[in-house]
């Protein structure tokens, strides 16, 4: 698939400002300055759709975006020491209410740092997504930082830490836009699906 014309639709602070979405939407979760804006660049085709910061713990908000076939949300990133307690629970919150109209989630991406095995934050996100059924797929961000064969090795262990076949797990690259394919076409198959219960759904009603 292709994307053409991404462009933002809004932020929302509280749960009563979370959109109902008309597309199949697609969900990008992680932890702070896991890569979630160069994902959504690198996915537009833009350099500055989500802003990029050097500075973790910049994404307070639910930032919706329309790319046309589907909408992607960009969740606050989790697990940033910096910032107070009250603030991550505050961060927290948010998430649980997002995620509790899961009806509304086609999909998530959760990003993790190739490099690095998975944090307790992380794991807790698998198994809260795991425990909802909500299908995902884990994003190993920065794989331009390795050689291919370190990367593949990478892939497998961060599978394994996760209790995932490899096959959920995909390597991309912001830098060189290395598994951009990869990700399109998870998306592509997430619309099929999401598409095909649509259309079984209407003929339940019709009977």
């Amino acid at each position: 698939m292709q994307v053409k014309n991404a462009k933002f639709l809004t932020s929302a602070a509280r749960a009563e400002q979370f959109l109902r979405p008309e597309k199949p939407m697609i969900a990008v979760c992680g932890k702070s300055n896991a890569g979630k804006s160069t994902l959504i660049n690198l996915l537009a085709g833009q350099k500055r759709l989500a802003k990029t910061s050097a500075a973790p713990g910049r994404t307070r908000l639910v930032n919706y975006f329309d790319f046309g076939e589907f909408w992607l949300a960009d969740l606050p990133g989790y697990g940033y020491a910096a910032v107070s307690k009250e603030e991550q629970a505050k961060w927290g919150k948010t998430l649980e209410k997002f995620f509790a109209r899961k009806e509304d989630v086609a999909h998530v991406f959760l990003l993790s740092d190739i490099r690095r095995d998975p944090s307790a934050d992380d794991m807790q996100m698998v198994s809260f997504l795991v425990y909802h059924a909500m299908p995902f797929t884990v994003v190993a961000t920065k794989s331009d930082k390795l050689s291919k064969m370190k990367a593949k090795e990478r892939v497998r262990a961060v599978a394994n830490a996760f209790g995932l076949g490899a096959d959920n797990v995909i390597p991309v690259s912001g830098l060189t836009g290395d598994g951009k394919d990869a990700l399109l076409a998870r998306i592509a198959q997430v619309i099929r699906v999401n598409g095909a219960a649509a259309e079984e759904d209407e003929g339940s009603e019709e009977i």
